[in-house]
């Protein structure tokens, strides 16, 4: 393909997993267990914790691109404004609010899969968010009920959206209108 188009932008992250309900969970009960924040204890609690999770996280670590015909792609991160900052809200919070607006998600499960991916110090927005489906209507539903949610309308930025047609390799001349030319070996 690269022989035929050119790159016109790019975007690098990874997957990641939102974890701030279980982030919470695990630091009460650390303080109910009387373990100091940030302590060497903290960490090694903190460390144990995260290797039992690891193998029941592998699915959503690595997991199989959906099937669906059409994917969506935009950019996000949260304000850091002088009026209003997600980051000084506390983790917890910042995690009922994101339950909420997972509720607003879960409505559409079945008809969207998604996956999350971080690219804090990898690229100029701090998530990317992949949306699955097999009718594109549904992505224009869920982003627009989304909008209206109390942490996206307070607190969410957009990038540019993008959304596409999924093909097989080999079908890709047929999508475009003809064959593409053998590249050169």
């Amino acid at each position: 393909m690269s022989e035929y188009w050119e790159p016109t932008t790019s975007y690098l992250s990874v997957i990641e997993l939102g974890l701030y309900e279980s982030t919470t969970k695990v630091y009460k009960t650390l303080v109910e267990r009387g373990i100091e924040p940030h302590s060497e204890e903290w960490k090694r609690e903190i460390r144990q914790t995260l290797d039992r999770q690891k193998e029941a996280m592998r699915p959503r670590l690595f997991p199989a691109i959906p099937p669906n015909r059409y994917a969506c792609f935009y950019p996000m991160d949260r304000k850091r404004g002088e009026d209003k900052n997600w980051y000084t809200l506390s983790i917890e919070e910042r995690a009922r609010q994101m339950n909420e607006h997972g509720l607003v998600g879960r409505r559409y499960a079945g008809e969207v899969r998604q996956i999350i991916t971080g690219s804090i110090g990898f690229d100029d927005w701090e998530w990317g968010v992949d949306l699955f489906a097999d009718d594109p209507l549904v992505f224009k539903k869920l982003i627009y009920e989304m909008r209206f949610d109390h942490v996206s309308a307070v607190y969410a930025l957009f990038g540019q959206f993008y959304v596409g047609l999924r093909c097989p390799a080999e079908q890709l001349g047929t999508l475009l209108g003809g064959e593409l030319p053998q590249a050169s070996k």
